[in-house]
């Protein structure tokens, strides 16, 4: 089942022209939300904030609006059947909506954590407009893809200087020395919306957050590390594969909790 311009179609077949700009070059931008209660209007949805992406994205590039009051319509039709959405949109302004389960495997991850492989070499796995998140997703994808070969779940991606970046799909989380520790935007990664909920609420709890480039001195100075979006909330990592080295770190750390957390907590404006 999926929506598209504006019809829930029942199938699994889109049928578009191949001529679609989508369809050859990778040219759509999307976004990726968890349905919570089967409500768009719940709080950690993020709805509005997955709508300002997207028009966020279209401004940016100078793409045709697509027709908003289909958007809702159509995500409120398919989250009565899957926790999670993806809308799409093409450069003409059309809409296209899927859903799925959430991974068999995540609450276990959650609570014990998962293995990360660092994406090496970096220039495989560059990726495109890193500010937006596009249809050409082939770097994260791929990075994600390779990272099974050694046994892990997530890759973290790097640039030139061997800094980390983000995980394939997520925003990095680092706690050491009393601080927490994320990538800066101006770094190359997403926005992620998970992230700008997390940050608003840890501000709200007076902790101190530092937005600095994930150097092997930062990294050396962290207890626990964890990854962000809004689908999967947050998910330690325990482990992270670097060439032929293992670096541990400790995914029952109380940190990891707290931002837990703060993820599920709606008791403040989000952003």
């Amino acid at each position: 089942m999926y929506w598209y311009n504006g019809v829930l179609d029942p199938g699994e077949t889109l049928q578009i022209s191949i001529h679609n700009p989508g369809l050859l070059y990778g040219a759509t931008v999307f976004t990726t939300l968890r349905v919570y209660d089967g409500t768009l209007d719940h709080s950690l949805t993020f709805w509005q904030a997955h709508c300002d992406r997207l028009r966020h994205s279209i401004q940016t590039l100078g793409w045709t609006s697509p027709d908003w009051k289909q958007i809702h319509q159509g995500a409120i039709a398919l989250a009565q059947q899957y926790p999670i959405l993806r809308i799409t949109l093409f450069p003409e302004g059309q809409e296209w909506i899927t859903g799925r389960s959430l991974p068999p495997d995540l609450s276990e991850q959650q609570q014990h954590g998962i293995t990360a492989w660092v994406a090496t070499p970096p220039e495989d796995y560059g990726r495109s407009l890193p500010h937006l998140k596009t249809g050409n997703y082939l770097a994260s994808w791929q990075a994600k893809r390779d990272a099974q070969a050694y046994h892990a779940q997530e890759a973290i991606l790097i640039n030139a200087a061997g800094h980390w970046l983000e995980t394939s799909t997520g925003t990095l989380w680092g706690w050491g020395k009393g601080t927490w520790w994320t990538p800066p935007l101006a770094d190359g990664i997403l926005p992620g919306i998970g992230r700008s909920h997390l940050m608003s609420r840890l501000r709200c709890q007076n902790e101190r957050i530092r937005e600095t480039s994930w150097t092997g001195d930062v990294i050396s100075q962290l207890e626990a590390i964890a990854y962000s979006n809004a689908v999967v909330g947050v998910v330690p990592i325990h482990t992270v594969l670097i060439n032929a080295e293992r670096q541990r770190f400790n995914p029952k750390h109380p940190s990891i909790q707290t931002l837990v957390t703060q993820f599920h907590s709606t008791s403040s404006p989000d952003f």
